[in-house]
């Protein structure tokens, strides 16, 4: 269940699967592009991770928001929601439950501790936003990269190290905003100083107090 549909008695929840959509998409979908309709859509992130970028004129991409399950995001301009010209792309199979403007007016209208729920989501989701911004303008590559590191290892090693998996040079380039020559650069001096330790698709984290005091420069 989506946390923000946690309260809704089981008529409400009927009813939110009558007026909702649920797509899911394979790892690799771009689900939302800037040249879809003018419709304004709410998609809540039910299962999965997402990533939502922009593109500029040399064609390069660079990552603004990396979504897990329970995010929300859209095009909805009453919830302070504008994707404007980013596409949304599913970084692993993904479910997304997909609602219209009525269907969120007639929601919020009726359930007051979905309106909180969703207002703390989108609070989160800003705040996240202010601290990449920050991140970007602020910090080095090595700082960025290593707390990059940090927030996302979710995997475990038989020895209980946190290990980053499924992500190229490239696709960590783009979240950081760099190049990808620059993240291969920077992951090999990292595993120089023995703070990680890297392999095909893999990031292994050695000394996470190094790397945070790194992510914290």
């Amino acid at each position: 269940m989506i946390e923000i549909f946690q309260d809704l008695s089981q008529p409400e929840m009927e009813h939110i699967d009558k007026v909702t959509t649920m797509i899911s998409t394979p790892k690799g979908k771009v689900f939302y592009s800037p040249h879809q309709d003018d419709s304004e859509v709410l998609f809540l992130l039910k299962k999965g991770t997402v990533d939502l970028y922009r593109i500029n004129s040399q064609g390069k991409k660079l990552v603004t928001a990396n979504l897990q399950a329970g995010d929300v995001f859209g095009k909805m301009p009453i919830l302070g929601q504008r994707l404007g010209e980013s596409y949304a792309e599913a970084t692993s199979e993904s479910l997304v439950c997909v609602m219209s403007r009525n269907d969120v007016e007639n929601l919020l209208l009726k359930n007051s501790k979905v309106a909180i729920r969703l207002a703390e989501a989108l609070g989160n989701r800003l705040s996240e936003a202010e601290s990449r911004l920050e991140d970007m303008a602020f910090k080095s590559v090595a700082s960025r990269l290593a707390s990059l590191l940090l927030r996302i290892a979710e995997d475990t090693d038989w020895r209980g190290r946190r290990v980053v998996k499924g992500l190229t040079h490239q696709q960590l380039a783009e979240i950081i905003g760099t190049y990808r020559e620059t993240v291969t650069l920077t992951l090999n001096e990292l595993q120089t100083t023995g703070t990680i330790q890297t392999g095909r698709r893999k990031v292994t984290l050695i000394d996470e107090v190094q790397l945070a005091e790194i992510a914290d420069r």
